[in-house]
This record gives structure tokens, sequence and C-alpha cells, in this order.
């Protein structure tokens, strides 16, 4: 399989218009989140080294880093995502003419669709990590790049939300319940927690850039 990760911006986005079932909403999501970290990343760089700024340097050193590694994390998961669907994919095809045939595509689909649900749910999980980082860049970054900040909440929001409807189509479908109601309750945890920090981050940088009248 090739890198999604590698692809030209027009490249990706064709791909993703067509019907090949990789790259998805998965890998999107994950695509998303990098763009908002690195967003994030941004108002560090333009923060870091400046003298009215001086007193958080190390926060915001603290909070690039982090958001650097979580940067390499999503893009890795770009293909990641495509690296378990696609066997999901090809057992939905699988033969169930015989008892023996529906009992191999049963054991076959159980695996494969708690894989497809992995990389989602990660994705979802360092999503909650990078809002926490985005929050400190808003909040003791430089002020001109306050916009930025916001930005970079509403996409690590939007991915947080676009991974959890990806864990979600692969659970519905799960036969294990137990275990499928168990990374549901998890993902909505992470979900809300994640969405409501982005979206307060959002609103408060909306506030912040209102006219005073």
């Amino acid at each position: 399989m090739d890198s999604f990760k590698n692809e030209t911006i027009e490249n990706y986005t064709k791909l993703l218009s067509t019907a090949s079932p990789v790259p998805g909403g998965g890998g999107t999501a994950a695509l998303a989140a990098s763009l908002g970290a690195a967003l994030g990343r941004m108002v560090a760089s333009l923060t870091i080294g400046k003298k009215k700024y001086a007193e958080y340097e190390a926060e915001l050193k603290s909070c690039a880093e982090k958001s650097d590694a979580l940067i390499e994390q999503f893009l890795s998961l770009i293909d990641r995502d495509a690296e378990v669907f696609e066997p999901l994919s090809r057992a939905y095809s699988m033969p169930k003419e015989t008892e023996e045939e529906r009992a191999k595509k049963a054991e076959v689909m159980e695996k494969c669709l708690r894989d497809a649900a992995s990389a989602p749910f990660e994705i979802l999980s360092l999503c909650r990590e990078s809002v926490g980082c985005v929050r400190i860049f808003a909040e003791k970054g430089s002020v001109l790049a306050i916009s930025d900040a916001g930005c970079a909440s509403a996409l690590i929001g939007a991915a947080a939300r676009s991974a959890a409807l990806n864990v979600s189509i692969n659970t519905k479908l799960m036969q294990d319940r137990v275990y499928a109601e168990n990374l549901n309750a998890q993902t909505e945890t992470l979900l809300h927690e994640t969405v409501q920090e982005a979206d307060d981050i959002y609103q408060s940088v909306s506030e912040r850039l209102k006219v005073k009248k």
C-alpha cells in the first residue's frame, strides 16, 4: 500500500473523492488533527523567545515539544487507519454459503472490526492530549496569533468528532457486545472531554477577538 501521508494535498483529495475504500474518514480525521496540532505549534513558534512572554516560555516549550510528537503520531495514523481498514473491506466479501464459511467469516470480521476501530480510537485519544496544548497556546501565546489557536481548536474538535464516528461504525457490527460497549463508553468520554475543551477554547478566542465598544 502506498503511503497516503506522503501524497500531495491535491492527490490526497482526489483519492479521497473516489470509490476506493482508503483513504477514508479515519485517515482524514488524523490529517485534520495533524493540521490542528501544527497550527497550535505555530503559535508557540511565534511566541517563544519574546520578552513579553518570557514567564510562559518553559510551559510553551514543553507543549511545543509534545505537539511535535503528536503531529508525527497523527501523520503515521493516516496510513495506519488505511492499513487496518483494508482487511475489513476484504472480509465483507468472504463466502458464507456453508456453516463453516459463515463461522470463519464471523471470526475474521470480529478481528478486523477490532483492528479497524483501534486506529480512530487512537486518533481520538491523541486529540484529547493535543487540545490541552492548544489551550496553553491560546491562553499564553502571542496575541497576534490568537486566531490560529482558535482555528487549531476547531480542527482538533472536528477531528475528534470524525474519529469517534469511525469507532462507532465498527463497534456497531461487533458480535462481542461487552467489548463493543466498553469501547463505546471510552470513546464517548474522550469525545465529550475533547469537544468541550475545543469548543471552550474556540469561544474564548472568539470573545477576545470581538471589537470592544
